[in-house]
Order: structure tokens, then C-alpha cells, then sequence
């Protein structure tokens, strides 16, 4: 039993002896405090000259700004493919189809409920002639009562968004001019609109007399 006691206590020796408070003893400043190591009295120091947070290193200004000094650029900072417009696409459903429209119209859902000021549709004239970086930079910083989505949405897949928005805005007013030569525009019936209902119906036309019914 003694044996015992003893290996115990020389086990519970053995243990506060590696009990060490160097770590919560070390010198060292409290965060704001003053100090009369430094000539400013200040014990917080301030960060070295071109010091860059990670992740925040944008030396490509364009590509971050949409900007050429204090004016929006007007072209993509990289080319426009189909996996750029795919993704442009798919972002816009997902953060601006809900005031704006799939057209981008402004006619989405939210203003539907009651949202006090309808989106500007991107089809007006002021719109289809603002250049990408003025986009850009309206969805970087907001404008108006549209909050920022700079926290939301990366650098990237904002151009991506112009570049599918510029698409929207050739959908709509596109001209025989600009299909390419050789390539077919596939022909739609003549279409209709339902009175008092505002749909728009193709017009079927009328079976001959001496069709047999199907």
C-alpha cells in the first residue's frame, strides 16, 4: 500500500514539474496598450510599408475596377467564350434574375411583391450604351437602393455576368445585319395576341376541305 502511495505521489511530482508557464509568462505587448519601448508609445505596430493582405493582391486595376483611371473601360479584360457566357448565365439567374428579370427587363419576382422602385430595364437606350465597366462597377459598389455584390460574387464571374448581359441585350434588338453570312435564321409562324389576356398564340392554319381528320 505504501509502494503505492508512493509511486502516486512520485508520478504527480513528475507532472507539475512539466507544468511550465513560459508560454503565459513570455514578455510580451497588450494589444493598444501603451508602451515606452517605442518612440510613439505605441505597442500595436503598424503594418510594413506594401504590406498586401492574402487574396488582395490586385495589380490588374482593370480587372478589379472596371475602371481606366477615373473612367468605366468599355471591353472584357479576357476573351468571351461559351463557357464564360454559360457561367454569366448561370450567375445572373441566381443574383440578378430576381429584380431584373430572365430578360432583364426588370420585371422579376421581387418587384412583382411590392419592391418600392422597378429595376431599369438593360434593353433602354442609356443601358445598351454604357460601357461593361460602368456594369461592373454598379455591381461592385451598388447604385441607387441595389446593395453591392462585390462579397458575393468574385471579380471573374461578375465579367462573366456583363458578358452575358451584353447577349441579353443583342437578343432583343438584334438585326438581320448582324447574322452571319450563310448561317440560317429559323422562320417562326405569325403569332396572335389573345384578347384581354396579354399571351400570344401561334396562328395555326385552317385544314383544307378535303383533309381527311387525323
Amino acid at each position: 500500500m505504501r509502494n503505492r502511495r508512493k509511486i502516486s505521489l512520485l508520478g504527480t511530482l513528475l507532472l507539475l514539474a512539466g507544468c511550465r508557464q513560459d508560454m503565459h509568462d513570455q514578455p510580451r505587448f497588450k494589444p493598444l496598450a501603451e508602451s515606452d519601448f517605442y518612440a510613439d508609445l505605441r505597442s500595436a505596430r503598424p503594418q510594413v510599408e506594401g504590406t498586401v493582405a492574402r487574396g488582395q493582391l490586385h495589380e490588374d486595376t482593370y480587372f478589379y475596377t472596371g475602371k481606366i483611371g477615373n473612367n468605366p473601360g468599355d471591353f472584357m479584360p479576357f476573351p468571351v467564350t461559351e463557357e464564360v457566357l454559360a457561367r454569366g448565365h448561370q450567375r445572373f439567374n441566381i443574383f440578378c434574375a430576381p429584380c431584373h428579370s430572365r430578360l432583364g427587363d426588370g420585371n422579376g419576382f421581387v418587384p412583382s411583391r411590392g419592391f418600392p422602385r422597378k429595376p431599369p430595364s438593360y434593353h433602354s437606350e442609356r443601358l445598351r450604351k454604357a460601357p461593361v465597366g460602368y456594369f461592373f462597377d454598379v455591381i461592385s459598389n451598388g447604385f441607387g437602393i441595389m446593395p453591392d455584390y462585390a462579397s458575393q460574387i468574385p471579380a471573374r464571374d461578375r465579367w462573366c455576368i456583363i458578358a452575358y448581359v451584353r447577349a441579353l441585350q443583342l437578343s432583343q434588338n438584334a438585326t438581320m445585319g448582324d447574322v452571319p453570312s450563310g448561317q440560317k435564321v429559323p422562320s417562326e409562324p405569325p403569332r396572335f395576341e389573345e384578347p384581354g389576356s396579354g399571351a400570344t398564340l401561334p396562328v395555326v392554319e385552317p385544314k383544307s376541305a378535303t383533309e381527311e381528320p387525323q
